[in-house]
């Protein structure tokens, strides 16, 4: 069994971006796709930045800084992933593009035993996998935002999945990457989730029928439970359309009432107000950033 040491990553957003960062700073050799030249130079910069932050929080030596830069290549074409070990896409969470990517990734890698995983938030595995000639290779991996800060990953396998590419893929995280995993079972929302949607969603419905402001819903869960940030504020991080097609995709698989997306929420998306990114959701960001879930 071969360690995985060459890595592409497809997207190079908040989440993409992250992902290529930890397993460059863990030695592997990455290679970057996005669209086009000015997507991929928005996402080299944003790891830079990122880098940069480390070596000044003591996190990383400037030799360790230089050496992750050094591992990361950009392109824009998907056929650059050839000779790739593992490749993770990190794209829009919309089941037809991951799919479709997925398809294309899977007809470039010269590897048999290649593995392509999927950073979907929620999205069923297997739904991503039957479009390949390796469903036994296609796996879901679900890094959390920030990826260099947060030790969590999700790891699916959907029924077609190998054992040899879930023994494989579990030593690359833990080994390689130094995160800690969870096994989650190929349904809707996984572990996490599953769990923290509907609580967002809970606050959302409270502003909406004029229970509470978003101040005093997230005032309440950080000073009342303790939590580091309330549910307006985590639901504007990861991005308000992310939020909104993470529960889709839950509603669309168990039809629970509490998992469907409160039309504040879908009039939000509709306008623009998507967090964090946008400079506003819930709430105003004067420095717009990029989210993720």
């Amino acid at each position: 069994m071969s360690e995985i040491e060459r890595v592409g990553v497809v997207g190079a957003g908040q989440m993409g971006a992250g992902i290529a960062e930890v397993c460059a700073r863990a030695g592997c050799d990455v290679v970057v796709v996005e669209q086009g030249g000015e997507a991929a130079e928005a996402g080299r910069e944003r790891i830079r930045v990122s880098l940069d932050r480390a070596v000044d929080r003591g996190r990383l030596t400037g030799a360790e800084r230089s050496a992750a830069d050094g591992r990361l290549r950009f392109v824009t074409d998907v056929g650059e992933l050839a000779d790739r070990q593992l490749v993770v896409e990190a794209v829009i969470e919309d089941e037809l593009v991951k799919a479709d990517l997925i398809t294309r990734i899977d007809k470039v890698l010269a590897d048999p035993s290649a593995i392509i995983a999927s950073n979907t938030s929620s999205i069923p595995i297997m739904k991503l996998a039957h479009g390949t000639d390796r469903p036994g290779n296609v796996i879901g991996l679900h890094f959390f935002n920030p990826v260099p800060v947060l030790p969590l990953v999700e790891v699916i396998g959907s029924l077609t999945t190998s054992p040899q590419t879930r023994e494989r893929v579990e030593a690359f995280v833990t080994g390689t990457l130094g995160k800690q995993i969870v096994r989650a079972a190929d349904r809707a929302g996984f572990v996490v989730n599953a769990l923290l949607v509907p609580y967002l969603l809970a606050a959302v419905r409270m502003v909406e029928t004029g229970r509470a402001t978003p101040a005093d819903v997230d005032r309440g869960m950080k000073l009342g439970c303790a939590h580091p940030m309330g549910p307006l504020e985590l639901a504007d991080l990861i991005g308000l359309d992310t939020v909104a097609a993470i529960a889709e995709s839950m509603y669309a698989e168990d039809r629970e009432p509490l998992y469907s997306p409160p039309p504040l929420l879908r009039r939000m998306v509709q306008a623009g107000l998507l967090g964090r990114k946008a400079g506003r959701g819930f709430h105003a960001y004067p420095e717009p950033g990029a989210g993720g879930g």
